[in-house]
């Protein structure tokens, strides 16, 4: 619940500043389809990364002793398993995402909850398996505050090539240029055609 609500909550406070981009995965997919400048992807990749480090760090001041746990990922099972995991995840994250964020027939305001509602489903039963990164950035902050690397190549690779998968599927069914109004009366005379044929 909580690392749905979190990123819901920074899309709708820090969207309209910095487009919201908090993973690594989703700048360099978003730079894949030119939706985002390739020259400003190091900066972004750069902050996330510091962020993500310096967030583990105050943890870990601030949880001591027996409170002391490791907050990254680590696959549960396989490292294949793992990987596909990551991989279908983020995948489906970045279809959300592409779908809520970029395409102007969709109802923008909604972005955050769709988004963080993906997050938090995905948190729900990936979480056990590979612990649900779906972020580069939020892994690696973690390894490097622990100083634990044990299956981090997984989680910098399988998340960027399931974004890049998400948001190059996407934009295959961004088949239509026309308002969204036309598409429901189009698509609605078709299956009424369908259901009640003259």
């Amino acid at each position: 619940m909580t690392w749905g609500l979190v990123v819901m909550v920074l899309i709708y406070t820090v969207g309209h500043i910095s487009g919201a981009h908090f993973n690594p995965a989703v700048t360099i997919a978003f730079a894949s389809t030119k939706r985002f400048p390739l020259k400003q992807v190091p900066a972004y990749i750069v902050a996330q990364v510091v962020g993500s480090t310096l967030a583990s760090g105050t943890l870990r001041l601030l949880f001591t002793g027996k409170q002391d746990h490791f907050l990254g990922t680590m696959p549960a099972g396989s490292d294949m398993q793992s990987f596909v995991i990551e991989f279908i995840i983020t995948f489906y994250l970045m279809f959300v995402v592409s779908g809520v964020a970029t395409d102007n027939r969709a109802v923008g305001q909604l972005a955050g909850l769709a988004i963080g509602s993906t997050v938090l489903l995905n948190v729900l039963f990936a979480g056990p398996i590979s612990g649900a990164s779906m972020n580069p950035a939020r892994s690696l902050g973690p390894a490097i505050v622990w100083k634990k690397y044990k299956g981090l190549w997984i989680y910098l690779v399988s998340p960027t090539l399931g974004a890049i998968a998400g948001v190059w599927a996407y934009n295959l069914i961004r088949f239509t240029d026309k308002p969204l109004r036309e598409i429901t009366k189009t698509s609605s005379c078709s299956f009424l055609k369908t259901i009640a044929p003259k």
